[in-house]
C-alpha cells in the first residue's frame, strides 16, 4: 500500500499548471467571442467599412491578440498532452513537439503582422 507521504515529487506539478492555463485561455476565448458576437449583434449587417473600423481601434487590436495568443497556447498544452500520452518513442515525441511549436509560432508571428500590417 502507498502512503501519501511516500509519493514524493521530483520537481513533477502534476499537471495543475497546464489544467489552469487551459482553463484561464478558455475564459479569455470565450470572453473574446462573447465580445465579437456582441458586435455582431449590435450592428446587424456588417460591411467592409464596419470591419476596417473595428481593426482600427488599438483595444480590438490588443483584445484580438490576446485571444489569438490564447488560442495557440490553449493548443500547444492540448497537442503536448495528447503527444505524451500517446507517442512513446521520445526521437518522434520530441521531433513532433518541436514542429507543433515551430508552427504554432509561427502564426503567432503571423497573427502579429495581420493585426498590425500595413
Amino acid at each position: 500500500m502507498v502512503k501519501k507521504a511516500d509519493r514524493t515529487p521530483v520537481g513533477a506539478h502534476y499537471g495543475w499548471q497546464d489544467w489552469l492555463a487551459q482553463r484561464m485561455t478558455a475564459v479569455i476565448m470565450l470572453l473574446f467571442s462573447i465580445v465579437f458576437l456582441g458586435f455582431f449583434m449590435l450592428k446587424g449587417s456588417v460591411g467592409y467599412a464596419d470591419w476596417r473600423d473595428l481593426f482600427h481601434s488599438q483595444l480590438f487590436r490588443i483584445l484580438a491578440l490576446l485571444f489569438l495568443l490564447s488560442v495557440f497556447y490553449h493548443a500547444w498544452i492540448g497537442i503536448r498532452d495528447v503527444l505524451m500520452d500517446y507517442v512513446k518513442p521520445a526521437g518522434i515525441r520530441l521531433t513532433a513537439e518541436v514542429l507543433a511549436v515551430l508552427y504554432l509560432a509561427g502564426c503567432s508571428i503571423w497573427s502579429v503582422s495581420i493585426l498590425w500590417g500595413s
